[in-house]
């Protein structure tokens, strides 16, 4: 079996979540603050971006960072050009760790209109869907953003959202489209129906063989989208934390048993750079177990 083969199988069937280490240019400092590295304890956007790399580092080289649990990664197109002890990135989690590596790919989000934000162009898109693929990489992840229960808006996104899996799966990837719907929007419970019915209405235009993934925010009323989940053309529906903390991102997951997980802060909650290794070790493995356990 080819590791293209091996891949699509365990993001199909394996137990487990994917973690999301792709944090770029805007939220790279909030991450980095988190982890105790504040803007003074870096010069410019080079060494702002290196302190992110060893942080990102760190994370996969923990004792607990592997396939028994972390089934994929996403990774920021940095890090995938990067190396970690003179490895590629990608060779490094798949051939050593045996997670499923995947790049994020979009550029950013457009301004708000009609309650929501698009994402940005992408040029030279599938020059970089070339190189992902030549360096291993498995699939992208593209983010979107849901602000408001607008028909429009959401019809939107949605088609972009497919308009950009489709130049993804022509270059031989799986694309998990994530449009986002803020945790905080006073319309979220009415968003997220009409995300899954303009969601369910795109799968039924996908051919047989065209397989994407979608990372949705956890659903206010259980279960929702259990039927996508279940489409013949979805390989997986991931979650995403959305700025819950562990625990509440870990009790909501919990109660939609076809969706897995695919965290970013709630993963790196509590780590901080001063941590000895042991301490990183465990307080990194804590989480990683309460994401697993609430995945499976």
């Amino acid at each position: 079996m080819s590791d293209q083969s091996k891949m699509r199988e365990q993001m199909k069937t394996g137990a487990g979540f994917i973690a999301a280490l792709d944090q770029s240019g805007g939220s790279t400092p909030k991450a980095l603050s988190l982890y105790g590295v504040e803007p003074s304890d870096y010069s410019g956007d080079e060494e702002m971006f290196r302190a992110m790399h060893d942080m990102r580092a760190r994370i996969i080289l923990a004792d607990d960072f592997t396939s028994e649990k972390v089934i994929g990664a996403i990774l920021f197109e940095r890090t995938m050009n990067d190396t970690i002890n003179d490895t590629p990135v990608a060779d490094l989690l798949w051939k050593s760790r045996g997670v499923v590596p995947f790049l994020k790919i979009d550029k950013g989000l457009e301004e708000q209109e009609n309650g929501v934000q698009i994402m940005k162009p992408m040029p030279g898109l599938e020059a970089l869907l070339e190189i992902a693929r030549g360096k291993g990489i498995f699939g992208t992840k593209e983010r979107s953003v849901i602000h408001e229960a607008d028909k429009t808006g959401i019809d939107a996104i949605v088609a972009q959202q497919f308009e950009v899996g489709a130049t993804v799966t022509a270059a031989g990837l799986v694309p998990i489209l994530e449009p986002e719907i803020n945790i905080h929007s006073d319309t979220k419970v009415e968003a997220e129906t009409l995300l899954e019915a303009a969601i369910a209405r795109h799968l039924e235009t996908l051919p047989d063989g065209v397989d994407i993934m979608l990372k949705l925010t956890l659903p206010d009323s259980p279960g929702l989208y259990d039927k996508l989940a279940k489409h013949p053309r979805v390989l997986r529906v991931v979650a995403l934390s959305g700025g819950y903390s562990t625990d509440e991102a870990s009790a909501k997951l919990a109660q939609n048993k076809h969706m897995i997980a695919s965290f970013s802060r709630a993963l790196t909650e509590g780590l901080n750079v001063k941590m000895s290794d042991k301490e990183f070790n465990d307080a990194l493995g804590s989480n990683i177990d309460k994401i697993y356990r609430a995945s499976v």
